[in-house]
């Protein structure tokens, strides 16, 4: 942001812990998938000297994407959390997957940081995945800046990628998002592309030329100088026009000279106020070179512009009964508050929870209160439980670098936690309190799996309760309906990441099985049944007859049970008995095995002997009637449906509403919503948007998002039902 001359720190530039809050940034990279985010993280790494030329630790492993799972997809699909030094600040770099399936561990990056980096390349532009997250930050006023990547593209342009950003990002004040420095062109390749060699500073005025591997001050040449001016003059209106001082435009526009000084300690204010959001460029260092183009530049704003922990507004704090409790939030000395905002197993360490502090120091070996509420949804039990933390680290690659102590606004690791998840809150154990877990996405995909073997059985649900305490953007269900053990995941990836981490992580093989959904059956119509059941075979005999009548009843009724019994043809003792037994088989089925559901069964006679007859014999003549009414009735097979409710921009409404009548779906009105959207209703067949989750993705090329409730069941129609029961047939 000026014109300081840095030097290469070497192994100094390695960070441990902060000794204060005012030298920590916590700064959280987004980006779609392949918009280079931990490319960005390994050039920063390698100007600071945190890493070697090859831009790897000591043991050769990468600082980010370390994890062997990521080696063999070759993606992200975890946050990372990497820390250096610049200038005495520690920047703690939290670089998040860009696929839309690891949206979890993108929201834990943002509930981590103070500050965000949305990189952007130069050759694919701003995908509508990375505006919706835009929109999250600015909606809770985190600051925000804009790096440029993949400047070599044969097309890049960063003039026009900057316009692009300033639609895309800049809402009602375009002028917000402005260029701090332009790009300076070597000559031309054969191609005709001129690579991007240096950077020229608008408010410095200074050129900076890394074609040798290292940044070099220099002053700009004439030819530079009226592409420079230009920009200057619309960034320093931009600073200006953001500016806390309401009398510096005036006199800006009166003529009067604005000092460098002056201009840069607005811009600074202005980006940690999270109302002027930089644009940048970078690039990785080529080969044998100390320093990526840009990357000083992004150090600079990053240690200057972005906010200290104690800017941060604080998160509201609770006990864990929920009485409200005030703290001055990142204070050292104040009462330990902090968050899991990562869980992770490692084979030989164990569990290794990345936390977060936001008040209180948190110290090596001592005893904290772990205290886990609100995600008994997503199959996680409300905890209150004392524990004896383990080592405290920093990570750096697949290194564990100890400390012996956290203080707010940092972030650092902590071993061996066994009953702290994702989302739990440690605060001290005699002062136990709680923050409100973050928003995460509903899963919506669902994947029904099998235990392989009987090893694989025994080991299958320690393995999924270890997996969910980990990810809380999964969900397990044993549906107790289809007897089901169901994984419900975000999106194709995601499952794909269970699956794997279940086998190497916990050692479980299991089978994916296609997923049911819970059907009911019911009476299409009135019909009657006798139920006789009568045995002797010596000793004490078996006695029970009984007539019922079935009708249908209105959906959401239930089974209704009505006594019209006259004479005590059946004893009065052994009328429970038969709805006893009656209820029994409507929960297992009169027809393909499903619960019965909205009819009313009717007693209308029956038969008794004084010795014979028992509670058992009444309950199996129950169950024998209802059957035989049953044999003798139209059976239909009801589905449960959904309402589903879906945001999509306006440009997708016609084919979101296309494809959900394909699906068998109503819908029930649209909404207009802010930034270009539309909210459609519907009612859906549960049946048809098992894979909506991924459909819907590929639909809306990302942008779209949606929410699911059980509305009810009704009946199927006959040729759905039809097959549906010649598939069961075939798989049998």
């Amino acid at each position: 942001m000026g014109d300081k001359t840095h030097t290469h720190p070497g192994a100094a530039g390695r960070a441990t812990a902060a000794d204060h809050p005012a030298s920590v940034r916590n700064v959280v990279l987004v980006g779609h998938s392949g918009s280079g985010k931990t490319t960005l993280v390994e050039a920063l790494a390698l100007t600071t000297g945190a890493v070697n030329r090859a831009g790897r630790v000591e043991d050769g492993g990468c600082v980010s994407d370390y994890d062997d799972m990521e080696h063999r997809q070759q993606r992200s699909v975890q946050l990372s959390l990497v820390p250096v030094e610049w200038d005495g600040i520690k920047i703690n770099l939290l670089d998040t997957p860009g696929y839309a399936d690891f949206v979890g561990e993108l929201r834990a990056g943002l509930r981590a940081a103070d500050a965000a980096l949305f990189v952007v390349s130069a050759s694919d532009g701003v995908d509508g995945a990375t505006r919706m997250v835009w929109e999250e930050c600015a909606a809770v006023g985190m600051p925000r800046a804009i790096v440029i990547t993949h400047l070599e593209a044969a097309r890049a342009d960063f003039e026009e990628m900057t316009r692009t950003c300033a639609e895309a990002f800049g809402g009602d004040d375009p002028d917000a998002v402005l260029p701090l420095y332009l790009p300076l062109h070597g000559p031309p390749a054969p191609d005709g592309h001129a690579p991007v060699t240096g950077l020229v500073g608008l408010l410095s005025r200074k050129l900076f030329d890394y074609a040798s591997g290292e940044r070099v001050a220099s002053e700009p040449g004439e030819a530079e100088l009226p592409q420079l001016d230009e920009a200057r003059s619309l960034l320093i209106e931009g600073i200006i026009s953001e500016s806390e001082d309401e009398t510096l435009m005036e006199r800006y526009l009166g003529g009067e000279q604005v000092d460098a000084k002056t201009l840069v300690e607005d811009l600074e204010r202005a980006v940690a106020r999270g109302v002027f959001f930089p644009v940048l460029a970078a690039a990785p260092a080529a080969d044998g070179a100390r320093q990526g183009l840009g990357t000083v530049e992004l150090l600079e704003l990053i240690t200057r512009g972005f906010p200290t922990p104690l800017e941060r507004a604080a998160p509201r704090v609770t006990t864990p009964e929920g009485a409200g409790r005030e703290l001055r939030m990142c204070d050292p000395e104040e009462s330990l508050v902090a968050e899991v905002v990562k869980t992770s197993s490692d084979p030989y360490v164990g569990r290794i929870s990345m936390v977060r502090v936001f008040s209180g120091t948190l110290r090596a070996d001592q005893t904290v209160h772990v205290s886990g509420h609100g995600m008994t949804d997503r199959g996680h039990e409300d905890h209150d439980v004392d524990e004896r933390i383990g080592a405290l680290s920093t990570p750096f690659g697949k290194q564990q670098r100890p400390v012996t102590h956290v203080i707010a606004g940092d972030l650092a690791c902590v071993a061996k936690l066994t009953r702290a998840e994702t989302g739990d809150t440690l605060s001290a154990k005699e002062d136990p309190l709680l923050m409100a877990p973050w928003e995460m996405p509903d899963p919506l995909l669902p994947l029904a799996i099998e235990a392989h073997s009987k090893p694989d059985e025994d080991k299958l649900s320690q393995g999924l309760a270890r997996l969910v305490a980990e990810d809380p953007t999964m969900r397990l269900e044993h549906n107790q309906d289809t007897h089901q053990v169901v994984l419900w995941c975000l999106g194709e990836a995601h499952a794909d990441v269970a699956l794997e981490r279940l086998r190497s992580r916990y050692g479980v093989q299991v089978d994916v099985v296609p997923h049911r959904v819970s059907l009911r059956e019911t009476f299409g119509g009135r019909a009657a049944g006798r139920g006789r059941h009568v045995k002797q075979s010596g000793g004490h005999g078996q006695y029970a007859i009984c007539e019922i009548e079935v009708e249908p009843l209105p959906g959401g009724s239930g089974i209704e049970f009505v006594d019209k019994v006259v004479g005590g043809a059946v004893p009065r003792q052994f009328i429970p008995s038969v709805e006893k037994g009656v209820r029994a088989q409507a929960a297992n089925g009169v027809a393909a095995g499903h619960p019965l559901i909205d009819v009313r069964v009717t007693l209308l006679d029956g038969k008794a002997h004084s010795v014979d007859s028992s509670d058992a014999a009444f309950q199996t003549a129950g169950a024998l009637a209802l059957r035989e009414a049953a044999a003798d009735a139209r059976i239909h097979l009801l589905e449960p449906v959904a309402e589903v409710s879906v945001l999509v921009g306006d440009d997708y409404v016609g084919a979101v509403m296309s494809d959900l009548s394909g699906r068998r779906g109503k819908v029930l009105g649209t909404e207009q919503t802010s930034g270009g959207r539309t909210l459609i209703r519907a009612e859906v067949p549960e049946i048809e948007i098992g894979r909506y989750a991924v459909d819907l993705r590929s639909l809306s090329h990302g942008t779209a998002r949606f929410d699911r409730c059980y509305a009810r069941h009704e009946p199927m129609p006959a040729q759905v039902a039809d097959r549906l029961r010649e598939e069961v047939r075939a798989a049998s």
